[in-house]
């Protein structure tokens, strides 16, 4: 009974708490975004997208989202209700599962919200690695849904680096930071998966290097 209280009062008090310190930290940073032509170029058009990113970079980059509005896919654990109802601070909502837990049903949602006006965002990492490597349901979903994918990425030049599986980043207060969006890729009719893999890839680490690049334009490297 005592530990399902401190659960309840945990998911009730963490995520509001949390999404105060996202708010703050963000707002204390000197922040620039680059290559978000290449989402409104399609969002004007009235056109949703797929957007990935690395695991490691996720605590910040529900604030470097200025889309018509996005659909998350979270973990089904308890790591990852609280993360969804963080987001849900934010006026974001998640489609709970993973490749390990709960991802062929939530599969199956992101596929029939393919068909509805949201944009889609993963972690193709996620959620317990290789790390920096994509896996296939990123990869499915573009193929299945016909949506391009928008690599997505954030960098800092001041925070810390956990010992996980992901090294996932704690940018420290007052530090510069960069979003970076690539250009959309598309599955091909016809492509290999593996080939499209292997594209969205590279497309993701490019993107890295190309924050990673716009902060030494000020004199500092990316941690």
């Amino acid at each position: 009974m005592a530990a399902h209280l401190g659960d309840r009062l945990l998911l009730s008090l963490a995520p509001p708490l949390a999404a105060r310190i996202i708010r703050w930290l963000h707002r204390s940073m000197r922040i620039e975004t680059i290559g978000e032509e290449h989402p409104r170029r399609l969002w004007d058009a009235g056109q949703a997208v797929i957007l990935a990113f690395w695991h490691d970079q996720l605590l910040l980059m529900v604030k470097g989202y200025r889309g018509p509005g996005a659909r998350i896919l979270i973990s089904a654990s308890k790591d990852g209700e609280l993360i969804a109802r963080t987001m849900r601070c934010f006026g974001q909502d998640a489609v709970r599962g993973s490749s390990s837990r709960g991802g062929r049903k939530a599969f199956r949602e992101l596929v029939e919200l393919g068909r509805q006006p949201f944009d889609l965002v993963l972690t193709p990492d996620g959620p317990k690695g290789p790390r920096h490597q994509v896996k296939d349901g990123v990869v499915q979903l573009a193929r299945l849904s016909g949506r391009p994918v928008i690599p997505m990425a954030f960098v800092c030049s001041r925070g810390h680096r956990f010992g996980s599986w992901d090294r996932f980043l704690l940018p420290y207060p007052f530090s510069r930071g960069v979003y970076a969006f690539g250009e959309p890729l598309v599955f091909e009719p016809g492509e290999d998966v593996g080939d499209f893999r292997e594209r969205l890839e590279k497309a993701m680490e490019m993107n890295v290097r190309r924050a990673c690049a716009q902060l030494e334009k000020h004199g500092v490297s990316a941690l």
